[in-house]
């Protein structure tokens, strides 16, 4: 009997990544459509990666989670302070929940250390066809079947068959904007500026994910595996502030001072500014073509709640897309009752 079509997935970001995984692990074929190339695939800029105890779980699903342990840093606490006062107001900690999780902690570990190591089992999986430096211009929806247009690596215009297509594109998905949906919401108009330093922060009583008020320059902390270990301190910006100005190495010192209230050079890795928004699709789903991730939502990345939300889209779609008339595969494995409910669909 012939294999049905495969489910095409345009982007291997963590999102497209975890869900090709998840349905060709269901015996789903797919098809990853990624328009980087594996000459430059790792040359994204660096972003956070503060993976919750439920996508642990995920990640421990499909394999994955085992790669991404040794390359992070497990944080079982995270604190908020009062910068003013340079005061502890509270400290959370996730060993609390040890009952209730294999994973009660976080684990800090990069984006970019994700996708590399999905990517790697994407192309090893005999139902994953990756292609690379193949760019995704639009589709065709059928009754049975989506049609997508693409560029590929030698530049030839070309055709995907799916039996549905799956946006991971991120916020500027095409897919959407050929489907027409608003992507309600706002962008902030101020920006925020990430700079990375090898310092150790913990000497003076932070742990390894600080959140801290202030009302005129809040920040957050977050520590990073080397080498070296990094530290990421977000800071606001006012909206009329020049960007080559904030960059310059000597503003970026006298924040990392003020901030400490040390009269010491840091050694800075790096610095990034990035734009907040707050955005959701109206729809997920128009026919055959769904919306995930990104693509789907965005909201500030502080706490890493734009990839992991992403993250439970990717398996919550992919149960639905595997198992179209089922309960949850998991439900039904372990014996649960049936749910009362109407079948799950894709949205």
């Amino acid at each position: 009997m012939a294999r049905p079509d495969p489910v095409v997935v345009v982007g291997a970001g963590p999102v497209g990544l975890c869900l090709s995984l998840a349905l060709a692990q269901a015996d789903v074929p797919v098809t990853l459509i990624e328009a980087m190339t594996d000459g430059n695939f790792l040359d994204q800029v660096p972003r956070a990666g503060s993976n919750h105890p439920t996508t642990l779980e995920l990640f421990d699903r499909i394999g994955l989670y085992g790669k991404l342990e040794p390359r992070g840093i497990i944080a079982p606490k995270f604190h908020y302070w009062d910068r003013q006062d340079n005061a502890l107001i509270a400290e959370f900690d996730h060993a609390l929940l040890k009952d209730d999780t294999k994973f009660p902690y976080v684990l800090q570990c990069e984006r970019i250390k994700i996708v590399e190591e999905a990517l790697i089992m994407a192309k090893a999986h005999p139902l994953i066809a990756v292609r690379m430096a193949t760019e995704f211009s639009g589709f065709e929806q059928h009754a049975d079947a989506v049609l997508a247009r693409v560029t590929n690596a030698d530049g030839e215009s070309e055709t995907i068959r799916g039996s549905y297509l799956v946006s991971c594109e991120g916020a500027r998905s095409v897919a959407r904007k050929d489907l027409g949906l608003e992507f309600e919401g706002f962008t902030y108009p101020e920006r925020t500026i990430n700079i990375e330093v090898a310092y150790d922060f913990r000497q003076h009583g932070y742990t390894e994910r600080n959140y801290i008020s202030d009302p005129v320059e809040y920040s957050n902390l977050f520590h990073w595996k080397g080498p070296p270990d990094r530290w990421r301190i977000h800071f606001p910006t006012a909206i009329d502030d020049d960007e080559d100005v904030l960059k310059q190495p000597e503003a970026l010192q006298t924040r990392l001072k003020r901030f400490l209230g040390l009269d010491r050079a840091f050694e800075i890795c790096g610095c990034n500014l990035y734009t907040v928004h707050q955005r959701v699709a109206k729809k997920f789903r128009v026919g055959r073509v769904l919306l995930a991730g990104d693509s789907a939502h965005v909201n500030s990345p502080i706490g890493g709640m734009g990839l992991n939300s992403g993250v439970h889209d990717a398996f919550n779609l992919a149960d639905k897309l595997a198992h179209p008339g089922a309960d949850h595969p998991q439900q039904a494995a372990a014996g649960g009752a049936r749910s009362r409910r109407p079948p799950p669909q894709p949205r």
